[in-house]
């Protein structure tokens, strides 16, 4: 076992005034030595870029274009677009090259939406903020001698057309100097995306996709039919849009918004347990005629309790990466991509993937929805994948989050629950699955889960209805750290944890025995051992075997995003931490009685940390030799 201790204070089991004033020590002197490291860093790049000091001064030394024209002439979702310019005078390492789309730069199409004028002192010359940008001299290193240069993007069709504007002034004060040709996709409003989740029961699966086309102009449908069907079933779906209006604040309902096209949801109902099913999304015109998505399939979920080998991916706080190197998240979530290749090397080897939480952070650059959609499809078109709610889907002030910060940018859940088919409802985002021998319950971390509230009540039935003689596997999943935490963001508030957080839930984990708690919102991975009021219960660190005795709780919240520092108190409970790497979970259960904990690197899917419990149903019942009350007639997981 690999254990990280940097110059940690034990804490043992000390009163906790006394914890309380090493916690306050802590963070004095971590402000002292560390004063940028305090604090999280959970600006949108793309705020770096200063639109409300934006000048035009359109440059006849300056030219630009974009070639080819048309994309995805193949049918192709995505397209690598040349971008070459020339610069004839005072040329500039600061100079760079935004794509926007639509390609408006006519700042008065956007006044209205804004309620200014154009005798404002300082309108607005764009409507809305680049989708990406890279500096000019990223690709050509002599541009600042030479004037010249060129820049290679990856662009992924999100419905309307792109054009490319090159700034002098750097981010902080842009100066449109000139603006490419526009270019477009051969079919903007084609099906794109369809992504896979479970639906409220266990034998329904949600195929979600986005369009151009509204329900009006033409219906959306879902072909499926499993490999021994000869015929296939039509299903309707439903569609889902936002506006500029349903957001909550800025930039969201400002330079943020785009039009997201719209949103499909098809329910395929009545599938047969562990079967394979081909599938294909698409639109109904008005002339008859059909537009369609490329055939895919999926294997639909096995019977709950069925005895097969099931494996289950979790980890928090990945977010997007752009693969032509755009650099609006440089240094922000550099491991997006680690994580998502990673998986999709091992797709073969995974029935179901849960995203919990911080999914995309947009923060009300709405238009990055799109992108992450699109980088994860290899993988959500295959299996399903869940997501829960996290701070940067949901807070918003004034709008019932639970906690009152502005990490959404104004989406406040709008975005997440519109974009994704969840088995939840609006405000309302806990949920539960069953994915075979695993039970889920899912929390909201962001909506109120105190005691007495709607939500611990759902969770009190959620972990209580399962059935361990089928479903052995309870699991609890929240964004924020509900449990256990050595994180610096916690330890500078005095807090191993949400406050407040194990003390509301660790009965309801305690009184229906669950075997896992999983969270992210802090970017590292932790393991603690079966751990209830503070305290480990047992000794085993890596076998876990016989009667339950605690939760164990794991944060991994290391998906992708940049990676926290350590708090510098160390505590008896905290097994195991990672700090140097971007990683997931893989949870693979071989049957009723044995199941594998696995956290594995994102680089190259080494195995860093691992453990294994292994429990009979009566050790969950709390069934022995002198406990006998417990005991049921027939121990056979199979009646």
């Amino acid at each position: 076992m690999r254990r990280l201790i940097m110059g940690s204070i034990l804490v043992a089991r000390l009163p906790a005034a006394a914890v309380m004033l090493l916690l306050l020590l802590v963070v004095v002197a971590h402000a002292e030595r560390h004063p940028l490291e305090v604090k999280f860093d959970h600006m949108q790049p793309l705020s770096r870029i200063g639109l409300h000091r934006q000048l035009t001064a359109i440059s006849p030394s300056v030219k630009i274009s974009a070639s080819p024209e048309v994309l995805g002439a193949d049918g192709s979702t995505y397209a690598y677009v040349t971008v070459t310019f020339n610069k004839s005078k005072d040329a500039a390492a600061t100079d760079w090259i935004g794509v926007f789309s639509p390609a408006i730069f006519n700042g008065s199409q956007c006044l209205a939406d804004l309620n200014l004028t154009n005798n404002d002192d300082a309108p607005p010359y764009l409507c809305s903020s680049p989708i990406k940008f890279q500096y000019a001299n990223y690709s050509s290193p002599h541009y600042v001698s030479t004037g010249k240069g060129s820049l290679t993007f990856r662009l992924i069709n999100q419905r309307y057309d792109f054009a490319f504007g090159f700034f002098s002034g750097d981010l902080t004060n842009p100066v449109l100097e000139a603006v490419s040709n526009k270019i477009s996709f051969k079919s903007p409003n084609a099906p794109v995306w369809p992504r896979l989740a479970l639906g409220e029961e266990w034998d329904t699966m949600t195929v979600t996709w986005t369009s151009g086309y509204s329900q009006s102009v033409a219906k959306p449908i879902v072909l499926w039919k499993s490999e021994d069907d000869t015929t296939w079933t039509t299903t309707a779906a439903v569609t889902l849009t936002f506006s500029k209006a349903d957001m909550c604040g800025p930039p969201a309902s400002t330079i943020g918004f785009r039009d997201p096209g719209f949103t499909h949801t098809g329910f395929l109902k009545n599938l047969g347990p562990d079967t394979k099913y081909y599938y294909k999304v698409g639109h109904k015109l008005k002339n008859g005629q059909y537009v369609w998505d490329i055939q895919r399939f999926f294997q639909s979920p096995p019977f709950p309790g069925e005895d097969s080998v099931q494996k289950i991916i979790i980890f928090g706080d990945m977010g997007k990466f752009e693969r032509d190197g755009s650099n609006e998240y440089y240094n922000t979530q550099p491991g997006a991509l680690l994580t998502t290749d990673q998986l999709v090397k091992e797709l073969d080897d995974i029935d179901i993937v849960f995203h919990n939480g911080d999914i995309v952070y947009a923060n009300g650059y709405v238009f990055e929805w799109d992108q992450y959609i699109e980088q994860v499809n290899n993988i959500s078109s295959r299996v399903p994948w869940m997501l829960s709610s996290g701070n940067h889907e949901r807070d918003w002030p004034g709008t019932g989050s639970f906690y009152v910060t502005t990490d959404s940018g104004g989406e406040c859940g709008v975005v997440y629950s519109t974009t994704h088919a969840m088995p939840s409802t609006k405000d309302k985002e806990w949920y539960s699955a069953d994915y075979g021998m695993f039970h889920f319950c899912v929390a909201a971390s962001e909506e109120d889960w105190r005691e007495g509230t709607e939500q611990w009540n759902f969770l009190d039935e959620c972990l209580g209805s399962a059935d361990r003689s089928k479903q052995p596997w309870l699991i609890f999943l929240a964004h924020r750290v509900l449990g256990y935490s050595t994180g610096s963001e916690y330890q500078v508030i005095g807090s191993f944890g949400e406050p407040m957080g194990h003390d509301s839930l660790q009965k309801l984990w305690q009184l229906h025995k669950v075997d896992l708690a999983f969270y992210g919102h802090v970017h590292t991975y932790e393991r603690t051992c079966p751990i209830y009021e503070n305290n480990c219960v047992g000794t085993e660190t890596e076998n876990f075997t016989g009667t339950y005795n605690a939760t164990i709780h794991i944060v991994s919240g290391n998906g992708g995003r940049g990676l926290d520092t350590p708090g510098l108190l160390n505590t008896t409970w905290s097994l195991v931490r990672d700090y140097a790497n971007y990683g997931f979970m893989k949870l693979t259960a071989s049957d009723h009685q044995n199941l594998l904990v696995e956290y594995k690197l994102s680089k190259d899917g080494s195995v860093f940390d691992s453990f294994t419990i292994s429990r009979e149903y009566t050790d969950v019942l709390g069934c022995d030799n002198t406990n006998t009350r417990n005991c049921p007639e027939s121990t056979d997981a199979d009646l």
